[in-house]
């Protein structure tokens, strides 16, 4: 007997189609499974027939033929388990042809018929909304399909649970329904108690600017706001000021100081000071996390704009993503957060080159022999080291780097790579005053509201645009939105032949202009817009040689 059942496969964070088919005919008896399928698929066959044969199903002496299709799509899960086993039970009889029909199946077997969570639920739900078909899941995974309230969600411990829900007399299954439409109301209940407290902390952007945040004292967890703060902090003014601009304009920043001087603690709370996440990013960014199976358990979508520190041993693979079953790395989950590399020239540089199309993108391309995905990669740069060997470069004092050491370190960090890097802030020694003074510093939440202002500018002005913040302006848009007269081109003429700037540079200047008029909320460029964002223009050959930065 033929039997033909649905389930789902990741590509990225996207996914597709995969039909299960099973017939069962007279023949040698044997289990032949065939699809292009990888080892973990292969050995579900044994998995499968211990769980049928301890929920008391026997299989016939009969040739069994499994095929998954597409068959020219390689298919590397656990999740093929379950639809494996209910095709099996379908040409079997066990269980109603017409009800499997209507269903999507996705799950792990253990030997013992349970039902084992999975990776990746959160995007084979929403991808599958259209179907208007119903996902059996494991329980496990029940709290992470649900998190889409318009989705059908059927959930099981086991096998036989399945058993029982698909082949059983009208009653029972009436009240099983009952049951389970009982728990998805409560459940939309509540998801409708933390969409109405989410929206109670959303920014609202006023045009006189006057009020950008409600109630910002209550939800601090919705609003991003933890223990770090940028309150924390005594001193460097000037770093301060730097992150907000980055966090603004969403500009790729680097911290360049001594030891000691707070490069960490600010790139911290970095987060703390970006505007919150919107509907449709919360679903991206847990969407990623879903694949990498860091959203297991959690009853809403990820709420805080994604912090990541990888140590500088990170190998290419874990900071790009892939491997033989493709995962996400560490730039896709900072995707809409901050990716902070500390001690940047620590990391390798064949490691750290693999920033540059993925800086340029917003996306990364992975592409091995066996598989092609696209995985989001829409994060802030954020990174830090010391201005040379022994940490203390320009005070000649306590340096003890010769000239070829302070070259050899630089080198360290390739030109090209630098270029993509909007700010670039030196953070000096904080004086002892500064250190115990006691006073009470800007908070994260005040800055924020800043920050929050300047964005929703930024949203108005390019609304009709493929680009919302002013690091992503076009080199061919940037005359029209960051217009300059000719006293200002002249000055920037001169800059530009004095530290023999590449266009790249230039142009990430003009975008630094910009988000700089905007804090000040003023659509003209002043000549102090300039000059400011002259300070934070990248490490030059004249600052290694005596100069400045």
């Amino acid at each position: 007997m033929y039997s033909k059942v649905e389930s789902s496969m990741l590509r990225g964070i996207k996914t597709m189609k995969v039909y299960v088919e099973v017939d069962i005919s007279n023949g040698m008896p044997m289990i032949d499974m065939v699809g292009y399928l990888s080892s973990e698929v292969k050995e579900a066959k044994e998995r499968v027939k211990t769980a049928l044969h301890n929920c008391k199903v026997v299989l016939p002496p009969k040739r069994i033929t499994i095929n998954l299709s597409p068959a020219n799509i390689k298919k590397s899960s656990t999740s093929f388990d379950l639809p494996i086993a209910v095709a099996l039970l379908v040409s079997l009889g066990f269980l109603d042809k017409e009800k499997i029909e209507r269903h999507i199946f996705v799950g792990e077997l253990s030997l013992n018929g349970d039902l084992m969570p999975i990776n990746g639920i959160l995007p084979m739900i929403v991808e599958s909304l259209d179907s208007q078909k119903t996902f059996v899941v494991p329980k496990g995974n029940e709290n992470e399909a649900k998190l889409i309230p318009e989705a059908k969600i059927l959930s099981f411990n086991n096998l036989i649970e399945i058993i029982q829900y698909f082949n059983v007399d009208a009653a029972t299954a009436k009240e099983f329904k009952r049951k389970e439409t009982l728990k998805n109301k409560e459940n939309s209940d509540n998801n409708k108690k933390m969409e109405t407290i989410s929206k109670e902390s959303q920014p609202i952007f006023l045009s006189n600017g006057e009020k950008t945040l409600k109630k910002d004292n209550e939800n601090e967890e919705n609003l991003n706001i933890s223990k770090l703060d940028f309150s924390d902090i005594n001193g460097q003014k000037i770093l301060k000021r730097a992150c907000e601009i980055a966090a603004s304009g969403m500009h790729n920043m680097l911290i360049v100081g001594p030891p000691g001087t707070g490069k960490t603690m600010i790139s911290e709370r970095m987060s703390t000071i970006m505007p919150p996440l919107n509907n449709e990013e919360k679903l991206e960014v847990s969407k990623v996390y879903s694949v990498c199976g860091l959203l297991k358990n959690k009853k809403k979508l990820l709420e805080e704009r994604p912090f990541r520190n990888p140590h500088h041993t990170i190998t290419k693979a874990a900071l790009a993503g892939g491997g033989i079953s493709p995962i996400p790395g560490e730039i896709s989950l900072a995707h809409q957060g901050v990716l902070f590399l500390d001690e940047f020239t620590e990391f390798q540089k064949s490691t750290v080159e693999i920033l540059r199309q993925p800086l340029e993108d917003k996306k990364i391309n992975l592409t091995r022999m066996n598989y092609n995905v696209t995985y989001p990669a829409d994060f802030l740069l954020l990174a830090s080291m010391n201005p040379c060997n022994c940490g203390y470069y320009p005070n000649m004092q306590k340096c003890r780097c010769t000239p070829s050491t302070l070259k050899r370190y630089l080198n360290k960090l390739s030109q090209p790579l630098l270029d993509r890097i909007d700010i670039t802030v030196f953070a000096p020694e904080v004086k002892f005053n500064e250190l115990i003074k006691k006073q009470k510093n800007e908070t994260s939440a005040e800055i924020r509201k800043r920050v929050i202002r300047c964005q929703q500018i930024q949203y108005e002005r390019y609304k009709n645009e493929s680009f919302f913040h002013n690091s992503q302006i076009p080199a061919g848009k940037l005359g029209q939105y960051v217009p300059l007269n000719d006293e200002q081109l002249e000055y920037l003429n001169n800059v530009y032949e004095k530290y023999n700037l590449t266009a790249r540079t230039f142009h990430k200047l003009l975008r630094v202009i910009r988000t700089i008029a905007d804090l000040d909320n003023s659509e003209v460029i002043k000549t102090e817009y300039i000059l400011e964002a002259l300070c934070y223009k990248g490490l030059t050959k004249d600052y290694y040689e005596g100069g400045t930065m």
